[in-house]
């Protein structure tokens, strides 16, 4: 049976055999994991389909298209090989005497030798001068200065796909960052409260992606002109909320969706993203789960980013940068306080989104997020 590479997503023609889970010549069973196909949108497992012994065509880092053949499985070769009756042992001779050795000849006298002549005084030879001391700048230890400091490996499918990405986003979209800051106050007192009976009830913790998963939601509906995309000579508006949140794994960094987030409770946001993280941490998201999202936010905060500019997610007009929560000094009623402040980061097309429009939407979320009843409200 051979074994060839499916289609695993529309666009996608070729892939990286990033691991092969079984070796050439071992026994496989219907159903086992032969090898993971990273491509540049998702990785996926390939398993046997029969049984057999798995006979390697591709080696392991090696990118492959769509349809290539990579290994047959010999079916029917999985049966030990009947084993031969052991030849019968061959009678061996008598072993020959050993000859006597013959008495040995006596040695002839040693011929006298004359005493060798004087060697005559060497002459002394030339102090040469002394040789250069090698520079470490000569050419070898350049050349192993230069190995020895540098590392050089291939591109995976999904950086080459992300470094294209990002450089199609700014090269085609007019992209410009606009930013406030929130008081998370409200939402840090409202989570601490609320975090034990939410996960007794829930089994998932209550996270602050969802609070901004809603407020993105609410700020859409306030100002849909940032729920667009631009298309050709067309603007198309979508009446749907599939948001997606950005995940950052050991392979890079991927943006699965969550369907009709205004449909979903706090809990069911909170269980998508946690479902989410562990697929992209096992490589196992699918195509499909990354397709479709009409807006985009990612959460720098968490490895400690303060400020940032998030770049477009294309098609889409619009990506909310999150940062890490500091406390500052913050003017309130006329008297300095202590807040926990976050900095936030709109980056959108100009060329879809006016500049009032794109603030009007922060400011949206701002308010959502320092007052979070307004969110179960939904006003």
């Amino acid at each position: 049976m051979d074994v060839i590479i499916p289609t695993v997503g529309e666009s996608i023609t070729s892939g990286l055999i990033s691991a092969w889970h079984k070796k050439d010549g071992d026994t496989v069973q219907p159903g086992d994991i032969l090898l993971t196909l990273e491509t540049d949108k998702v990785s996926t497992e390939i398993t046997a389909e029969k049984g057999g012994i798995l006979r390697i065509k591709a080696a392991e880092g090696q990118e492959v298209k769509i349809g290539e053949l990579v290994a047959v499985i010999e079916e029917g070769a999985a049966a030990a090989p009947k084993k031969s009756p052991k030849p019968e042992p061959t009678p061996q001779a008598a072993p020959a005497p050993e000859p006597t050795p013959a008495a040995p000849s006596p040695a002839p006298p040693p011929t006298p030798v004359s005493a060798p002549p004087p060697a005559p005084e060497p002459i002394p030879a030339p102090i040469p001068a002394s040789p250069p001391q090698s520079s470490i700048f000569d050419h070898q230890s350049s050349i192993s200065s230069a190995e020895s400091r540098v590392t050089r490996k291939r591109l995976s499918p999904l950086r080459r796909k992300i470094a294209a990405q990002l450089v199609m986003a700014q090269h085609t979209a007019a992209i410009l960052t606009t930013f406030n800051e929130c008081d998370m106050t409200a939402v840090m007192t409202l989570r601490k409260q609320m975090q034990e009976p939410f996960q007794k009830q829930y089994g998932v913790k209550l996270g602050f992606m969802s609070f901004f998963v809603k407020a993105v939601v609410a700020a859409l509906k306030a100002v849909p002109q940032v729920n667009s995309r631009l298309e050709g000579e067309e603007l198309i508006t979508h009446h749907f909320y599939d948001i997606g949140v950005a995940v950052g794994t050991e392979r890079g960094l991927v943006v699965p969706v969550i369907r009709d987030s205004d449909q979903k409770s706090f809990a069911q946001i909170e269980q998508s993203i946690l479902d989410y993280a562990g697929k992209a941490r096992e490589g196992k998201i699918k195509i499909e789960d990354l397709q479709g999202g009409v807006f985009t936010i990612s959460n720098g905060g968490v490895y400690g980013s303060l400020l940032s500019t998030p770049i477009l997610n294309p098609p889409q007009s619009g990506i909310l940068g999150l940062h890490k929560i500091q406390e500052r000094p913050m003017a309130v009623s006329g008297q300095v306080v202590i807040r926990p402040m976050m900095y936030l980061a709109l980056s959108y097309d100009h060329r879809v989104v006016d500049g009032k429009e794109a603030v009007t939407f922060l400011i949206h979320v701002k308010d959502a997020i320092e007052n979070p009843v307004r969110l179960l409200l939904e006003v």
